[in-house]
């Protein structure tokens, strides 16, 4: 089993690039799997993906069109995309100011659980939110990471949403951490009404450094998935 993980982190990236080398990956992935029934010496490669999108809302393969809140004339004034895409969960957005992970994983190199590698998604938010002196929780029934649950002030600081197919996954989480909430304002996020979303600078009153988060979601990955992450080939693009 490979456990190491080449890291690689691509800077403010379109949604549409990103989500096609994403599937590059996987094919990757994918395609050594198969070759592996007939030469079971074969490594299978892990990658994690950070990357800061342009103004973008995702409706994911089981989400309702109708928590969209735009036309597309709207979605054009306010310089934001829109795509239905393969992973699941309903819909929701990411922009600058919001780490975005894509961790694109043979799990059969870790575990063949979806539930608990979703789970263990949620607690490297959780301990990350932790270092900053937030109290991150599960919802029960609702993927993601909340602040107050059970509470009036319920609300959401990471969403997540993933695709696996042979045990391969792709997308990930989303974690607000210097997010415009405006935009938010512009959907049902995950179709789910009343509830807020939040972001880590609005909860501490300050700006927030995203490359010191990122390396404490990537510490908190290594220990979770007993994982080595390759730093050589970090990237920025």
């Amino acid at each position: 089993m490979n456990k190491e993980i080449q890291l690689q982190d691509l800077g403010n990236k379109d949604y549409k690039e990103t989500w096609d080398y994403q599937e590059v990956l996987f094919k990757e992935i994918v395609d050594i799997k198969l070759e592996k029934r007939n030469q079971p010496e074969l490594e299978t490669p892990n990658y994690f993906l950070f990357v800061e999108h342009p103004h973008v809302y995702t409706l994911g393969k089981s989400g309702d069109m109708s928590n969209l809140l735009l036309s597309e004339k709207q979605l054009e004034a306010k310089g934001a995309t829109f795509y239905k895409i393969n992973r699941g969960g309903d819909i929701t957005y990411h922009g600058p100011g919001q780490i975005v992970g894509y961790p694109i994983l043979d799990l059969e190199n870790f575990f063949t659980d979806i539930h608990k590698y979703l789970r263990f998604l949620e607690e490297v938010i959780i301990l990350t939110l932790a270092e900053y002196n937030i109290i991150g929780t599960r919802s029960e029934g609702e993927t993601g990471v909340w602040l107050d649950v059970g509470t009036p002030f319920a609300r959401k600081i990471c969403a997540m949403g993933v695709r696996a197919s042979r045990w391969v996954t792709m997308h990930g989480f989303a974690l607000n951490v210097n997010a415009n909430l405006g935009y938010f304002d512009n959907i049902i996020p995950c179709g789910i009404k009343g509830k807020a979303v939040t972001s880590l600078h609005v909860e501490l009153g300050r700006t927030i450094d995203e490359e010191e988060v990122k390396a404490k979601i990537i510490e908190h990955f290594q220990t979770l998935f007993e994982a080595k992450f390759n730093s050589s080939v970090i990237i920025n693009q």
